[in-house]
């Protein structure tokens, strides 16, 4: 018997070639189905039957409602048999075409009706999630195939459970059959004459061009890409698509060609239903690129539609009274430089070769600090001895320190020896001895290996600041030299330093 009712319905599909996609159209199924119940609600795993009634919005998306009759149940020695009721609704999303398939996936709303008999009694509210295929025998007429679980999130039952997961699967047919939105009225038939006769017709009108679309290649919105290979099945008339049916839009605008006035609108710029720029500043920057919508009328601006500022000063073009400012100098509201002085030196910073000098520290022309003052002679007095030349410029290196008994300089050293490497190195012409002092705490040999110690290390760390290590000469001196007593704490403190000497 199952044989006869396929071959029928092959008889009633026609010979048609194959086609899957079915934008605009019912489908109507019939379906045979096995459950499998939650195992809590001991019901026995059954076939039943249903019917399903679905519409295809498009190739795509498209919505169902199914109902499924699982077999009786009878339940001990109850003469009242138990009729079970599965209904849903669906939201079926199409995934995969191709010329014989469509696969799909679709979920929505459960409804699970069990009996008016206890502990039957009940009504479930649930969710489905389902996978299937449709397998095509014609464009009309597919066979199809599905795998669906029902989860119940409060079951009503007195099982002991608080929530119920059912399976069912189904095999069946379904047939399509396209809505009014998809037909397509055929051209009447010409009328002939008699065999061998030409028709009559006292006033005939010249031959037109007739375009039937093929049986096998429906195009639902006439862009000349039959629907299943349309992407895009509802493109309005006269859109120039492309091969999968979607409108082409050359400057990705958002309007399609065939509408666009504005065909090569910048891409990002805002546009208007025909496709073409606005401009509300009017800066010649299209709305959308325009990242200073509200510049002022006559204002000159750069690409993006801001206020242009060639020279980057931070002050725009139409008001900078100095175009050219090189980059990084200061400027005022005219854009013209100013003269800072961070470091409060006198020097303005552009000329200032020691930026962070201390306070009240003298420097010289470059805003480094003088590590030699000028000395001069005192002129000499006629008849008296010629008094004694001034002693080599010296410079004692105050807040130089070193770790107790050791060589090593502490951090604290660092201001100081920054301000002379930096003065070192713009006045090249300066050479300097090194000199290490201690106070007489100590053997004479250990003082001299200490001091010459202390003056090698600021020598090895004006010579990493960049001073030539062939300008600067280290020598220990120990306790020779004091400035203050040694008898004191204060006095031993004084004469343990770091001087410099200039050398010729």
């Amino acid at each position: 018997m199952g044989r006869v009712v396929l071959a029928g319905l092959l008889l009633l599909a026609g010979t048609a070639p194959l086609a899957a996609q079915h934008g605009n159209s019912y489908e109507f199924g019939v379906f045979g189905g096995y459950t499998r119940y939650d195992p809590a609600f001991g019901l026995a795993n059954k076939m039943g039957g249903g019917a399903r009634l679905g519409y295809m919005f498009g190739n795509v998306l498209g919505a169902e409602v199914d109902v499924l009759f699982p077999s009786e149940y009878t339940l001990g020695t109850s003469t009242t048999p138990i009729d079970p009721l599965i209904g849903g609704a669906s939201l079926v999303l199409n995934v995969l075409h191709a010329e014989r398939n469509i696969l799909y996936i679709l979920g929505g709303y459960s409804l699970l009706d069990f009996s008016t008999t206890a502990p039957y009694n009940f009504t479930d509210n649930g969710v489905h999630g389902a996978v299937g295929d449709r397998i095509f025998f014609s464009h009309n007429l597919a066979l199809r195939l599905e795998a669906r679980g029902i989860y119940t999130p409060n079951t009503k039952s007195s099982f002991g459970v608080t929530s119920a997961t059912h399976f069912s699967a189904s095999v069946g047919f379904a047939i399509f059959a396209p809505s009014s939105k998809a037909k397509r009225s055929d051209p009447e038939p010409a009328t002939t004459a008699a065999a061998g006769t030409p028709a009559a017709d006292p006033d005939p009108a010249p031959p037109q061009p007739v375009v039937a679309a093929p049986l096998s290649a429906p195009d639902a919105d006439g862009d000349g890409v039959p629907d299943r290979a349309d992407v895009c099945p509802n493109t309005p008339a006269g859109v120039r698509v492309d091969t999968r049916g979607c409108p082409l839009d050359g400057d990705h605008d958002g309007v399609p060609d065939g509408i666009d006035q504005c065909a090569n609108t910048p891409a990002g710029a805002l546009v208007d239903a025909v496709g073409c720029s606005a401009d509300s500043d009017k800066d010649g920057v299209p709305d959308g690129l325009d990242r200073c919508p509200n510049t002022p009328t006559g204002t000159i601006v750069d690409a993006t539609g801001c206020p242009a500022d060639a020279d980057h000063d931070g002050v725009t073009d139409g008001a900078d009274k100095c175009p050219n400012t090189p980059p990084g100098v200061p400027v005022d509201r005219a854009g013209c430089p100013i003269a800072p002085d961070s470091d409060g030196d006198g020097v303005p910073n552009d000329v200032d070769k020691c930026p962070n000098t201390p306070k009240g520290v003298p420097v010289d022309a470059t805003g480094c600090m003088i590590l030699f003052q000028p000395q001069v002679a005192p002129p000499p007095v006629p008849g008296a001895a010629p008094r004694p030349a001034p002693a080599r410029p010296t410079l004692i290196l105050h807040g130089v320190n070193f770790e107790t008994g050791k060589s090593a300089l502490t951090t604290d050293s660092y201001l100081v020896l920054d301000q002379v490497a930096g003065s070192m190195v713009a006045n090249p012409d300066i050479r300097i001895e090194i000199a290490g002092y201690t106070d007489n705490v100590g053997t004479v040999a250990e003082n001299i290996i200490l001091s010459q110690g202390r003056a090698a290390a600021v020598r090895a760390y004006l010579a990493r600041k960049g001073v030539q290590p062939t300008r600067m000469l280290a020598r220990g001196y120990g306790a020779r030299g004091p400035i203050a007593t040694n008898a004191t704490a204060a006095g031993r403190a004084q004469n343990r330093r770091v001087e410099l000497h200039r050398l010729p």
